[in-house]
């Protein structure tokens, strides 16, 4: 109920007014059915966006920081995204993500759209980064269509480190839905989940323009750390890093990580 009330009555018409988003391809989300939404990551306000668009309920898998927050800040941050279809994901590797993964299957086995982002965590620098192979792995496993999303300038409405957002306009593309039935029955391949992620990268990289480089994006925060200029942005590059750093040991590696340009 909450959901609805702030997407169809509150929230949702204001946001929509101010910042004026534009949709194309929107008729390629199923109106029935499960599907997965795989999207660029560029500000914590994709999040809201992102399914403010999208007709039906749209469950995101969130980091799970966000749901253990300290103090009535934090409380309320939890409150939020428990209240706004957004489960925690626990970047920790091991059988924590294993969980974390389990949750989002529920939602795919229940017929519903679940909202992931490939890369794991927001782009550092508004380029594109190495998915990780979770997103293939529930795709493969619950047999469900991958449909890639890519948002478009929302780095500039709200940046890392940005508390307050800039009043700007934004959009989102919406590709056609990519279709893995191929590789059914082989889930368990480590060089299949890669080929199914890079893939899914590929699409977004073509829908969103940005450039593409084959790194995950902890690496590049954990450099960005120590050499932040404002102390809020680099505590919170630092924290997202050494999650994503942790979850990126459970990773299989290909030949040619650290380029830049097209996949």
């Amino acid at each position: 109920m909450f959901y609805w009330v702030m997407k169809r009555i509150f929230l949702g018409p204001i946001l929509k007014l101010l910042f004026r988003p534009w949709v194309k391809g929107l008729d390629n989300v199923p109106e029935n059915g499960a599907a997965i939404l795989a999207s660029n990551h560029l500000s914590f306000s994709d999040s809201i966006f992102l399914p403010l668009m999208v007709h039906r309920p749209v469950i995101f898998l969130a980091k799970s920081e966000y749901f253990t927050g300290k103090g009535l800040k934090g409380r309320l941050t939890a409150l939020f995204f428990r209240l706004s279809n957004q489960l925690p994901m626990d970047r920790s590797g091991g059988a924590a993500s294993e969980m974390s993964l389990q949750a989002g299957k529920d939602v795919l086995n229940s017929g519903g759209l679940l909202g992931i982002y490939p890369e794991g965590t927001r782009s550092p620098d508004a380029r594109l980064y190495r998915g990780k192979v979770g997103v293939a792995r529930l795709a493969l496993q619950t047999r469900v269509p991958v449909v890639p999303v890519a948002m478009i300038g929302t780095e500039k409405v709200q940046p890392i480190g940005k508390r307050l957002p800039n009043i700007r306009r934004i959009g989102l593309i919406f590709g056609q839905p990519l279709d893995f039935s191929r590789y059914y029955g082989t889930e368990d391949d480590r060089l299949i989940q890669r080929a199914v992620t890079d893939e899914i990268m590929y699409e977004l990289m073509r829908l969103s323009g940005q450039e593409y480089v084959d790194e995950y994006a902890a690496v590049v925060k954990a450099q960005l750390a120590g050499k932040g200029p404002e102390p809020v942005h680099k505590i919170e590059v630092a924290e997202e890093a050494a999650a994503d750093i942790a979850e990126d040991r459970d990773e299989p590696r290909s030949e040619g990580t650290g380029s830049t340009g097209k996949l």
